[in-house]
């Protein structure tokens, strides 16, 4: 038995055979876990519990039949799905899990984090990330219609796309003190975290303690999932 790990699936309906890949990997692989964590931008992008869109329902539907099943799924929210809330837990039987968390994983503290907050070099995203996720916002959204949360959110995404075009992958990648801050915070040795896209093992040394920070891969062409026994650790990448 594993422990599956898995980030930025980015499901939408313009991909489809992503939406099957996944629901293929509820029904098969995650049947035999342990436990699922989903660490963050499951969705490409979430408007509010009541607005399900449409193809989504099915996958909604899988992670259910899952956890009823008795594999707990737990799911940490990304910068593009930060607006799951209890009524998302409800449909699906998961648990929203806090950024960061730390876990014990067969007798080893891992931290958990989706990623974003890592990348310091981007000032301009944290900035953006700070005042969309203070409770005055989320409220505030979450009032408006749903075809005007929709508008919102196709905007921002062209704005985002602009942004991206224009800065270095560097500035988009885990900045290092940010890193050993993280495990220097929490005393742990092993970091677990997606949203970066550049799935990796990166072993190092802190506080003259060895440490390992798994990066894990997106869901844009093909699955990529860590899997975390007592004495083993796996990390599947796309080509």
């Amino acid at each position: 038995m594993s422990t599956l790990f898995i980030a930025d699936l980015h499901l939408s309906g313009e991909r489809p055979h992503i939406i099957r890949l996944f629901r293929d990997f509820l029904r098969k692989e995650a049947r035999q876990a342990d436990a699922l964590y989903i660490l963050g931008d499951l969705f490409e992008a979430w408007l509010g519990d009541d607005a399900v869109p449409a193809d989504m329902v099915d996958v909604l539907h899988d992670i259910n039949h899952l956890t009823k099943s008795g594999v707990p799924v737990y799911v940490m929210v990304g910068n593009r799905d930060f607006l799951l809330g209890t009524k998302f837990e409800n449909m699906t039987g998961c648990m929203l899990l806090p950024d960061p968390s730390i876990v014990n994983l067969y007798g080893t503290d891992t931290l958990l984090m989706h990623g974003d907050t890592l990348c310091t070099d981007d000032i301009d995203y944290q900035a953006i990330r700070k005042q969309i996720r203070s409770p005055q916002w989320r409220q505030a959204i979450l009032a408006k219609s749903i075809e005007e949360r929709v508008k919102i959110a196709r905007e921002a995404r062209a704005e985002s796309r602009a942004r991206t075009r224009e800065k270095s992958n560097d500035i988009m990648d885990v900045n290092t003190q940010a890193v050993e801050n993280a495990f220097r915070t929490h005393d742990v040795n092993r970091l677990i975290h997606g949203h970066t896209h550049r799935p990796a093992v990166h072993e190092s040394i802190i506080n003259d303690k060895a440490v390992t920070r798994i990066v894990l891969g997106d869901w844009y062409n093909k699955a990529s999932v860590l899997r975390v026994t007592t004495d083993t650790i796996e990390l599947t990448t796309p080509d």
